[in-house]
């Protein structure tokens, strides 16, 4: 027998069994995705986007188009797509008419980021960018209805505190597919200012197709994106338009300051749409198909005076059925893997990309929902996950349903203020405005008191209503630009309640996972090294001096 031989077959035997081990797609150690795809909303592609680039390294593909948001539900209703992303849910019957429905596939909503509608514009004086345009509400409702047509109209005047414009046709810039980011500041009009809305659209509610007037200046561009170069391009001087406030936070461009119920002008970072969202209700009804959606008015009417009055939340719309004809389990695993990272470490980039983060409360909502993934097939991995760890600036350990962000939103500028001003600095650049990083109110209250609801509602509202971390602690001293602490007390305690899984730990990189696979690709490592030349080694000390192989 041939003991070197023999050995060298066994050690390569056995490092050919880890290999097998090591990408056998049914072992216990390894996690098996599919590609998904999905399309819908542009108001929030630019952070899907991210996210989606963010997980590509953990073997997850995921394909998102826009389209807007009527777009992707239709999709999904006809089985084109994984998922669907909208900022309303389905209406039963559109606005034209036609039907609005999954057409039978079972789903869930669950929401995925929060944002602000902005206003963007280009607006020159001279050769000059204007960049701290002011606007009310009803202003904005008859430029958008074809009532205030000239940017030296007296309304816009009087919003700036007296300052005149030039005389220049006002061209406003609406969406013409039907889109999620229409029906938000449709909804928007219909609610504070049907006197003026509803004339002009014929009807009352909301809708995701912008009408247009015959004659009227306004120009319609499909997408968000599109919307946007129109605005900003070569020839956009005396256009306005309505996009998601990440758009032109990313070109660098101004937005309009909106004034709010507390007198003040304020534009959609993240801070005053936490704040805004504390007066958001969310259904909580588990056994309705509207769980989780959202009603706004008290969004829009919220006196806090630095709520940004159009704020609201985004939806991802997946597939719950388990004969689902789209599904394998490899699928159902990438949308719960996929949603996992966006939900919590996904959240930590929504500040600076233009959009506000969902507090904790919303974020455990959507974990439940993610869990009828397994409902629907056992096989879906969900183990190893806690909402804990998730690094989410929204996050109070101490209190689940309230919004940290909301609690250290500093209070707007003097100058902001209705009839001071206008202030002098730029808007759309992602930073806020203010006097101060103390966080205080202008009332005197302190900065985390947006009120108390009773019905808590998954929108983060602070339940003692002192808006102080831990009740009665005064709240923390913060940078306004980054949130982070500088001072004061710190309210950052882990909760003691376990809610599901560490969502920064996907399933393809667990703990558990990455040791084994450790191991494992060191003992293939060092096989396919050592084997060889083990072999190689056995074979010379065969050979007889002066043989000749």
């Amino acid at each position: 027998m041939n003991r070197p031989r023999t050995i060298a077959r066994a050690l390569l035997a056995i490092t050919l069994a880890f290999a097998t081990l090591l990408v056998q797609p049914g072992t216990a150690s390894a996690t098996v995705y599919a590609q998904i795809e999905g399309t819908g909303s542009t108001w929030s592609e630019l952070i899907v986007q991210q996210w989606i680039a963010d997980v590509d390294a953990n073997g997850m593909k995921v394909v998102y188009t826009g389209g807007g948001s009527s777009k992707g539900r239709k999709d999904f209703s006809q089985n084109s797509t994984d998922f669907a992303i909208s900022e309303i849910p389905y209406q039963g019957t559109d606005e034209t008419g036609q039907a609005d429905t999954s057409n039978g596939r079972e789903f869930a909503y669950l929401p995925i980021v929060a944002g602000g509608t902005a206003f963007t514009y280009q607006l020159k004086i001279g050769n000059e960018l204007v960049r701290n345009l002011r606007l009310s509400g009803e202003t904005i409702a008859k430029i958008f209805t074809n009532q205030i047509t000239n940017w030296n109209d007296a309304a816009i005047t009087a919003d700036n505190n007296g300052r005149a414009f030039p005389s220049l046709p006002i061209t406003p810039v609406v969406r013409s597919d039907g889109s999620g980011t229409t029906a938000q500041f449709t909804t928007w009009l219909d609610s504070e200012f049907p006197s003026i809305w509803r004339p002009f659209f014929g009807g009352s509610g909301l809708t995701s197709y912008y009408p247009k007037e015959s004659g009227s200046r306004a120009i319609g561009q499909a997408g968000s994106d599109q919307v946007m170069n129109t605005i900003s391009g070569f020839a956009g001087n005396g256009t306005i338009g309505y996009v998601e406030y990440s758009y032109p936070v990313n070109k660098d461009y101004p937005v309009v300051k909106v004034l709010n119920k507390a007198g003040y002008y304020v534009e959609p970072t993240q801070y005053n749409v936490a704040v805004a969202l504390t007066k958001a209700k969310i259904n909580q009804d588990k056994s309705s198909a509207l769980y989780l959606t959202q009603i706004l008015d008290g969004v829009y009417r919220n006196t806090d005076a630095r709520a940004y009055p159009i704020s609201s939340y985004s939806y991802m719309v997946i597939p719950t059925g388990a004969d689902d004809p789209r599904m394998t389990t490899a699928k159902r695993q990438t949308i719960a893997d996929f949603l996992y990272y966006s939900l919590c470490a996904g959240q930590t980039k929504a500040g600076p990309y233009g959009y506000s983060p969902l507090p904790l409360n919303l974020v455990q909502a959507g974990f439940e929902q993610i869990s009828r993934l397994k409902q629907a097939d056992s096989a879906v991995d969900l183990t190893d996950r806690d909402v804990r760890s998730c690094n989410n600036p929204t996050f109070d350990g101490k209190n689940l349903n309230k919004n940290q962000l909301a609690a250290i939103a500093p209070a707007p500028a003097a100058c902001d203020k209705q009839g001071e001003g206008p202030c002098g600095t730029a808007t759309g650049t992602n930073e806020p405005s203010t006097d101060d990083g103390g966080g205080t109110a202008p009332d005197g209250g302190p900065a985390g008191g947006g009120g108390a609801s009773p019905t808590g509602a998954g929108a983060g509202t602070d339940t003692t209503g002192s808006g102080a971390a831990g009740g009665n602690a005064p709240p923390p001293v913060v940078d306004p630009a980054t949130g982070a602490v500088v001072g004061g007390t710190s309210t950052g305690a882990a909760t003691s309640d376990a809610i599901y899984a560490n969502p920064t730990e996907l399933a393809a990189d667990r703990a558990l996972d990455t040791r084994t696979f450790g191991w494992l690709a060191a003992l293939l490592a060092v096989g396919l090294v050592v084997v060889p030349g083990f072999y190689a080694a056995s074979l010379r000390r065969r050979r007889k001096p002066g043989t000749v192989r």
